[in-house]
């Protein structure tokens, strides 16, 4: 035993996974902490409470790489440190203060990798707090882990790759699913064709998705604007205009996104360096292709740092963790991280097709009513938020959070954010990068009004 530190990794996603098991085949016991109550992510989440579904009637054409997953992190039990159900809620001077079984532990690392993955990405409409209405994610997560549908007869609404996968997944259920409503374009699919010699298997998956979805007798359309969700009590219906003419359906759950945003909240509080990224629309932590940020001994993995898909995040979690084994002088095969280089760069290739077929609706900011709620954790309204960029020369999403409160909810700016971005920079007539970013803070996430300080944890055995 070294009496070195133990490499902290958080999350227990694709990428967290991979990093994890290249640690321990370099001969390091790594901590991972994770909020979930068992490993997988979002995207191979599993089940909290017991059903008769199979893997593949949860996971889908996706069953065996969530089951190789799965295997293998519960093969790395007894080399490693897992703790679930854990949050890491600060980050200070190589010191990670985490909320886990009713204490806050403060453990200090030597290698931090933060695979911390995504959250949806919305635009606020007309009624999107309504109950019955729920992120993909969110639907996602009630299909998967809790056997549950967000209703009988469900819209899903957005754009993106997820908007289908969990359509379709949602009608595998039995779910009555109305109509698929898709903020793109029909004519932007044709990029997917460019994909067909990057991923020909996942473009044609996709295809499937959507055959299937027209021979169950779901409508999908394309190019749908100035979507709102009616109802009083709860969601009833969504009602959207498309070449002019206006619609109406009824439902009782809606699933809505807008594609996936990074969660870099935690990277910002490790010190990293961050870029505007066009492709995202967001501000991401810097990192080489290894994973290295621009802070010595912090790697970054998955989509935490760049949205790129499940496969992309085991290949860059597999990869953070050969940096870390390179940087600590230990054995690491230097042929292995090329391999994973050019995968990781082929994937982002298709990245590019991808965006071009479902392109994020960013005119849909400027018509966002004064009236619709922008942030709801502290009940800001669209129009107050102008009035607020208005009436001081706002310019910094900072300024605008400090005068008008968007983004101290408790959510911190994760839902809100992003629009609360756009909304400034149409106000403007700023381009995105020029407003800025909101700046993380400490808790990352709410934690209990009394956590019993643990013993501060300063060495680990590797």
């Amino acid at each position: 035993m070294s009496g070195r530190a133990q490499p902290l990794v958080v999350g227990a996603g694709p990428a967290g996974i991979r990093a994890a098991q290249a640690l321990v085949a370099a001969g390091l016991r790594p901590l991972v902490v994770d909020e979930a109550p068992a490993c997988g992510g979002q995207i191979y989440r599993q089940r909290l409470v017991p059903d008769e579904r199979s893997a593949r009637a949860l996971y889908g054409s996706e069953a065996r790489k969530a089951e190789s997953l799965h295997r293998d992190f519960d093969a790395l039990s007894g080399r490693i440190d897992y703790w679930p159900q854990a949050l890491l809620w600060n980050l200070r001077d190589g010191v990670a203060d985490i909320a886990v079984a009713g204490e806050s532990r403060s453990i200090a690392y030597d290698g931090l990798i933060l695979a911390t993955g995504a959250t949806d990405r919305i635009l606020p409409l007309p009624g999107w707090t309504l109950p019955g209405v729920f992120t993909l994610g969110g639907a996602q997560v009630a299909l998967k882990a809790q056997g549950c549908a967000i209703g009988s007869r469900v819209v899903f609404v957005g754009t993106g790759p997820l908007l289908y996968l969990v359509a379709w997944q949602y009608m595998k259920a039995g779910v009555a699913v109305a109509a698929v409503l898709d903020a793109a374009p029909f004519s932007a699919k044709f990029a997917m064709l460019r994909g067909l010699t990057l991923f020909p298997a996942v473009v044609a998956r996709g295809m499937r998705f959507v055959a299937e979805l027209r021979l169950r007798g779901v409508a999908i359309h394309s190019g749908v604007e100035n979507v709102r969700f009616e109802g009083d009590d709860a969601v009833s219906g969504v009602a959207w205009t498309q070449a002019g003419r206006t619609h109406r359906l009824a439902c009782d759950g809606v699933g809505y996104g807008l594609a996936l945003r990074s969660e870099t909240q935690a990277a910002d509080l490790a010190g990293c360096a961050f870029r505007f990224d066009a492709r995202d629309r967001a501000w991401l932590p810097q990192r080489d292709a290894a994973g290295r940020s621009s802070v010595r001994h912090v790697y970054l993995a998955g989509d935490g740092a760049g949205i790129a898909g499940a496969d992309a995040a085991e290949r860059a979690g597999e990869r953070a963790a050969l940096a870390l084994c390179e940087d600590r002088h230990l054995p690491y095969s230097p042929q292995r991280a090329a391999v994973l280089d050019a995968e990781r760069a082929r994937i982002d290739r298709f990245r590019d097709v991808l965006e071009a077929a479902f392109p994020y609706p960013a005119h849909w900011a400027a018509g966002i009513a004064d009236e619709t709620l922008l942030c709801r954790c502290e009940e800001i309204r669209t129009g107050e938020a102008r009035d607020a960029i208005d009436r001081f020369d706002i310019v910094e999403i900072n300024r605008l959070k400090a005068v008008s409160r968007v983004g101290m909810g408790r959510c911190q700016g994760r839902i809100c954010a992003g629009a609360a971005a756009e909304l400034l920079a149409v106000q403007t007539g700023r381009s995105l990068d020029s407003v800025g970013r909101l700046r993380a803070q400490a808790p990352l996430k709410p934690v209990p009004l009394v956590l019993t300080p643990a013993p501060r944890e300063t060495e680990a055995a590797e």
